[in-house]
């Protein structure tokens, strides 16, 4: 018998050459770690540094960010890549949603010319790493609720605010904060970045108890009149909006890859178990029972990955508004697929599927994330009704 397929079938004909062999490249140095390595690093609490390391030293972490700061001159597409072959491989490091894709786009597209040096060097090659903290306790998916302002004080900015949920903290240096300042000519509050060094003073930080299995930790941050200094804010202030989605339609793309690469690792364990386990004499893949539930699964995930590679070719050829659409269907079906491929994949090992031996157990949690963060399934469907099908707004 074969192994089960790990890449599409024709992939070579709907990504170019490079791409293929990206694909090839990252599967091969997530094979040589694999989910035994990724879950010690994450029950222990310790972070997966050997392979963020080699992943920075072999170009893969700034495939996305431009060549003349050290990255690959690619783009979203490229690095969706790299995270789900390292997801299907055992080891989906969140940390790719936050560092390059979010932190480093928006600093690429937005950043003064010093911030492009000063940050964006070290993060395609793995030496420096930044999160993200946009979420509020108070406001949910609600991002105009934000109260994390953005006062002048003199030349500087004072901050202040809380956020949660904000991704390895612990492991970064520095976090890309969304607040809001006042727009001189309307009084009104305005979406603007800065980024906070984390030994800032005035900057706490603490770690929230989570069920989920990763190497990266989630953390509350509280916010005290931070000050800091002009060059914190990112880019223009009056671009706030702009700035802020090109950051959040990654964020959505590259979740999706996350979900992806869940789903294609517990499809590809699943498949392998019920190749080889044999009751009354035949392999239990034989029967109808369990191979037509796997077989809708391997539909729904290669579904998934093409809504997901449209989303990213479309923001890489700037077309903003048709990929903030694909990007919020690509992270709701890639979300979706995962979740029902996880459950399936349980069911097929049985007792086995909750061991750590395999593995899956740890991904029931995992695929939650696909399914609330960065926003709901629900604000999607809200986002798809209205702007899609030009239902009445619900909310």
């Amino acid at each position: 018998m074969s192994a089960p397929r790990t890449t599409a079938p024709g992939s070579q004909l709907i990504e170019t050459p490079e791409r293929v062999a990206l694909r090839r490249a990252v599967a091969d140095l997530g094979g040589r770690y694999g989910s035994a390595y990724y879950l010690a690093k994450a029950r222990a609490g310790r972070p997966a540094d050997e392979l963020w390391a080699e992943a920075g030293k072999a170009g893969y972490l700034g495939v996305n960010l431009p060549t003349e700061y050290g990255g690959g001159g690619g783009g979203i597409t490229d690095l969706a890549i790299v995270l789900e072959e390292l997801g299907t491989a055992g080891c989906p490091l969140l940390l790719l949603i936050v560092s390059p894709a979010i932190c480093g786009t928006v600093i690429a597209r937005y950043g003064t010319e010093e911030q492009k040096r000063h940050w964006l060097p070290g993060l395609a090659d793995g030496s420096r790493r930044m999160a993200f903290g946009i979420t509020e306790p108070d406001a949910g998916s609600n991002s105009h609720r934000i109260s994390t302002v953005a006062r002048r004080d003199g030349e500087d900015w004072l901050l202040t605010g809380r956020k949660v949920f904000v991704s390895g903290i612990d492991h970064c240096d520095a976090v890309l904060f969304v607040a809001r300042t006042e727009d001189a000519r309307t009084g009104k509050l305005k979406p603007a970045l800065f980024v906070v060094p984390r030994d800032t003073p005035g900057f706490e930080y603490r770690p929230i108890p989570m069920e989920l299995v990763a190497p990266e930790r989630q953390f509350q941050v509280f916010l005290d009149d931070v000050r800091l200094p002009a060059e914190a804010l990112v880019g223009d202030g009056d671009a706030g909006l702009l700035q802020l989605f090109a950051g959040l339609n990654p964020e959505r793309i590259m979740t999706a890859a996350f979900s992806l690469g869940l789903a294609r690792q517990a499809l590809g364990k699943a498949v392998e178990y019920a190749r080889t386990r044999v009751v009354w004499s035949t392999p239990i893949g034989a029967h109808q029972g369990l191979a037509h539930p796997l077989a809708q699964c391997a539909v729904e995930i290669e579904l998934a990955r093409l809504m997901t590679q449209k989303a990213a070719l479309l923001y890489d050829g700037g077309e903003d508004a048709a990929a903030g659409e694909a990007a919020n269907m690509a992270k709701y079906a890639a979300g979706e697929a995962a979740a029902r491929t996880v459950d399936q994949a349980v069911q097929t090992l049985g007792g086995n599927g909750l061991t750590q031996e395999y593995g899956l157990g740890a991904l029931l949690t995992a695929t939650r994330v696909g399914r609330v963060a960065p926003v709901s399934r629900e604000m999607v469907l809200n986002y798809v009704a209205q702007h899609t099908l030009g239902l009445p707004k619900s909310y």
